[in-house]
């Protein structure tokens, strides 16, 4: 029998991953707190709802892919008491670590099975299914999740048994603090050899095929060269907003990260510029700021 999923947030991520699911056959509602831009997946199938409240109300899991934390806890405020008994929430948003606990025991309360799930992938993996998802939460909701998990993703690593643990979005901060730091390398290498009257492809045909090459590189640096920063794969804004989590994630634990910090610095002065809605690369254009 089919389960029913709610999915709360249809921007970038979520509407790929709650087309996914409608076309997988599952039972899809939707809701976004722009209503209209979660309409076009009506044509998938999916149920679009205006309250988030309704969208749960019947659904076995609930997925969330927001924003940011602040956004998740207010939204499953309202959400939460309206959630069934025994159903799961699967959180997807990034979020920081120390917000974790709270989501866990805002669940606890109504008696619902968290899980954090943070997934690593952009748009295009996303529309693909093919976004890793790390999951922690307890093993007698995982048959649950299955056909949720394949649907969105191609693969799944389970960090641990407790959602509460954030031991999935500790893992997504470490993996987001790399893309972060190639992202903005690749900015920075194509800027300097602007600046220095260098073709930027020249250097990409230096590294090829050695040690210093990267898939990442090229394609960050290919969207800057190409002039393809929208639509973006994964916004300035929310990069920024992910490099705040790893450094406040870091001060929190001892560690002091000068390149997460300059990161974050640099993808505030994007989108104070006016680029927070491109791609992150966009972040080069703080080079001339």
């Amino acid at each position: 029998m089919s389960i029913s999923i709610a999915v709360l947030g249809t921007g970038i991520m979520g509407a790929a991953m709650a087309r996914n699911l409608a076309r997988a056959g599952l039972d899809v509602t939707v809701w976004n707190r722009t209503v209209e831009r979660a309409r076009p997946l009506e044509a998938d199938g999916a149920i679009v709802v205006e309250m988030a409240a309704d969208a749960v109300a019947r659904a076995d899991v609930v997925l969330t892919m927001l924003f940011d934390g602040p956004a998740v806890r207010e939204v499953m405020e309202e959400a939460a008491p309206a959630m069934r008994q025994g159903a799961v929430w699967l959180q997807c948003t990034t979020v920081g670590v120390d917000e974790v606990p709270d989501f866990a025991a805002l669940a606890q309360r109504h008696g619902v099975t968290f899980v954090d799930a943070p997934v690593l992938g952009t748009r295009a993996p996303a529309e693909a299914g093919q976004l890793t998802v790390l999951s922690a939460g307890p093993e007698n909701v995982r048959a649950t999740l299955a056909p949720v998990l394949e649907a969105v993703g191609s693969r799944t690593v389970w960090t641990g048994l407790d959602g509460a643990s954030a031991a999935s979005t500790r893992l997504k901060l470490v993996a987001n603090s790399w893309v972060i730091a190639v992202s903005n390398a690749a900015g920075e290498m194509v800027a300097l050899a602007q600046a220095l009257g260098v073709d930027p492809r020249q250097f990409l045909d230096l590294i090829e095929g050695g040690p210093l090459d990267s898939g990442y590189l090229r394609a960050k640096a290919g969207l800057i060269l190409d002039d393809a920063l929208t639509p973006p794969s994964f916004s300035v804004a929310a990069a920024g907003k992910d490099a705040e989590l790893i450094v406040a994630a870091a001060t929190a634990h001892g560690v002091r990260l000068d390149g997460a910090e300059a990161a974050a610095e640099r993808f505030a002065r994007a989108v104070a510029a006016g680029y927070g809605n491109e791609d992150m690369a966009a972040a080069y254009r703080a080079s001339a700021e």
